[in-house]
């Protein structure tokens, strides 16, 4: 794929999930993965403590409408948006074991994929999909 000779992407300013369940997403990532958020007006969760991004955030979807298309219903004629994440550990065995003893459904627990990274994943309250990783290669 060939990249438009006028773009020079720097880094990734922002990510987070498009939030519909406010209570459930802060539950799932400011206490059970203990992100660092401050919070602004309207329930805007935001961090930019994490390394790796530049901003995190829970964009909750009214929001989202909004900026897109000037009201707070997202259009029903177009998909809702989603993503996936992947957050690396200091403990993965650890890490694994917490989230099913909160009872959270884990499509894979602890898989060493090819490359060495491994990974328990799970689907996010919104629909993210959530990487729970260790990942050698990115360590200092």
């Amino acid at each position: 794929m060939k990249s438009p000779k006028n773009i020079d992407v720097l880094f990734v300013a922002g990510f987070g999930p498009i939030v519909r369940d406010a209570v459930a997403s802060r539950k799932f990532y400011a206490e059970t993965l203990a992100l660092p958020f401050k919070e602004d007006a309207g329930g805007y969760l935001h961090t930019g403590a994490l390394d790796g991004v530049k901003h995190f955030a829970l964009w909750p979807l009214a929001q989202a409408a909004e900026s897109c298309f000037g009201t707070n219903q997202w259009p029903g004629d177009l998909p809702v948006p989603q993503a996936w994440i992947e957050f690396d550990v200091a403990d993965i065995e650890q890490a694994t074991a917490e989230l099913k003893s909160q009872g959270y459904q884990l499509l894979v627990a602890m898989r060493t994929e090819p490359w060495g990274q491994i990974v328990t994943r799970l689907l996010g309250p919104e629909g993210l999909l959530v990487g729970i990783t260790h990942t050698p290669q990115l360590r200092k």
